[in-house]
């Protein structure tokens, strides 16, 4: 048998060809002289640019015989299409066919010729449904790796900016892109980063940036604040770049991983800077605030509720109103469930109910707990508030970090009543100082260590002057504390 057949019959039995039906096969021959075999995915591949490849081999006459004293330089040479390439490795080879590009085995050439004809199904660059603006630009990312990079490089025309692709996952194989810039970020926090995904022993990411983030943080998973802030904005990837953070992208996947991660990244938003300094810093503060309430609402007016003699007779408002045969602590952990019942709900509602039946069950779920006296008005309000409390910032993974500490400190309340308070105030605290991230940064900076630029920065929303390096980049420095 000759060598081609037998390489033919091997990549056909590595490809499953004929049981898969997506693997298409294609035998030909050079100018009607060389045999020839193609493979590729048939979701994946473009079969505009392969019909024209194809076409050229098929009708390549007297060029086919350049094949004999140099085969590879004729291919590399001759084939119309740019990107073409060729590798030694088997596996490599395959890895390239499973990921969309068209394998072209040729007699007389030991390597294996790669044509990169891609073509990926992907929804259109759409705004967000979670991060949207009042102001600013409505694109997002989508699940294909390379248009996300191609968003983020119009923003950053900088030779400086690095995309480093890395597979991870012995059978997924998935593309992870690692990005920085080059002269801005923390070259010892680039390296830990890479090295750390490089080392990574896994099957596969099934849930993709998710499987990711959890086999990077093994560690505290009792934990429940964030260790890593995702967003499905390239223009704020673009601007934390900028900052001197690294970002990780990974394929099918519509949002990228900002690293690293500290408390402080989470209460920005991009209105704040869509809009002039005066609004930009009133809306930043009016969201920190709201949200922060959101944490100490329920819990202080269950222990105003308990200790009615804390309250001075001008704030007896505070009071309970109504009548109601289930415990308060009862009632608000009930209201805590239920609206993230009423979340999965709205979730899996169709698209045309979806809004509608979710006010429509809350409202009247409410109103009817109140008639038949097993949740007070009160309770229905304060819970409302750290409810839509919770919407003021983008992260979900913080807002349940917020709500499992309101639901310990309510419960630590009940068994120690004002000491419960304080001890609720502590074990978030303690949380938040000991979360481990990725990265060698601390998840309280530029409070600890500090860092009066970056503190300033996140605390005021400040004007870009005209001859100002902006925005200041964030990166651990000595002399900054």
């Amino acid at each position: 048998m000759a060598e081609i057949e037998k390489r033919i019959q091997k990549v056909d039995e590595k490809l499953n060809v004929g049981t898969s039906f997506d693997v298409v096969k294609k035998e030909l021959l050079i100018g009607g002289k060389r045999k020839a075999c193609m493979y590729y995915i048939n979701p994946f591949g473009n079969s505009e640019i392969i019909s024209r490849v194809l076409a050229f081999l098929l009708a390549a006459g007297q060029q086919a015989e350049c094949i004999q004293e140099d085969p590879v330089g004729f291919l590399q040479a001759g084939i119309p299409y740019a990107e073409f390439t060729t590798v030694a490795e088997e596996e490599k080879a395959l890895y390239f066919v499973l990921s969309g590009a068209a394998l072209l085995l040729v007699d007389g050439i030991t390597d294996y010729c790669i044509l990169d004809a891609r073509r990926y199904l992907q929804r259109s660059v759409d705004e967000p449904q979670k991060d949207k603006v009042l102001r600013g630009s409505h694109d997002g990312f989508v699940e294909a790796l390379l248009p996300n990079i191609g968003l983020i490089r119009r923003r950053i025309r900088d030779s400086n900016l690095i995309f480093e692709k890395i597979t991870v996952g012995t059978r997924s194989c998935s593309d992870i892109a690692v990005c920085y810039i080059k002269d801005l970020a923390e070259k010892n926090e680039v390296d830990s980063i890479r090295e750390r995904i490089r080392s990574l022993q896994v099957e596969a990411l099934p849930m993709g940036q998710e499987s990711l983030a959890e086999v990077l943080i093994d560690k505290r998973w009792y934990n429940p604040f964030p260790k890593v802030r995702y967003t499905e904005r390239p223009d704020s990837a673009a601007a934390m770049l900028l900052e001197g953070s690294v970002i990780i992208l990974c394929d099918n996947n519509p949002a990228a991983m900002i690293l690293p991660t500290s408390i402080f990244d989470f209460l920005q938003d991009t209105d704040d800077f869509s809009f002039p300094p005066m609004v930009g810093g009133y809306l930043k503060i009016v969201r920190s605030g709201v949200y922060v309430l959101s944490l100490i609402a329920t819990p202080l007016w269950y222990l105003l509720l308990k200790n009615p003699d804390y309250l001075p007779q001008l704030f007896y408002f505070f009071g309970e109103k109504g009548e109601s045969t289930v415990p308060i602590l009862l009632q608000l952990l009930l209201v805590e469930f239920g609206i993230d019942g009423l979340k999965l709900a709205s979730l899996n509602t169709p698209e045309a109910l979806n809004s509608s039946l979710g006010i429509i069950g809350g409202l009247i779920l409410g109103e009817m707990a109140i008639k038949v006296g097993w949740l007070s008005s009160q309770v229905i309000f304060y819970m409302a508030f750290a409810a839509i409390a919770n919407f003021t910032q983008p992260s979900y993974e913080l807002g349940y970090a917020f709500k499992f500490m309101r639901i310990l400190t309510l419960i630590l309340i009940a068994l120690f009543n004002g000491w419960g308070l304080l001890l609720g105030a502590i074990v978030t605290f303690w949380l938040i100082a000991t979360n481990a991230s990725v990265g060698q940064r601390s998840y309280l900076y530029p409070l600890y260590p500090f860092n009066r630029v970056a503190m300033r920065r996140l605390i005021l929303r400040s004007r870009l002057k005209n001859g100002q390096k902006q925005p200041v980049s964030r990166r651990f420095n000595k002399s900054d504390h």
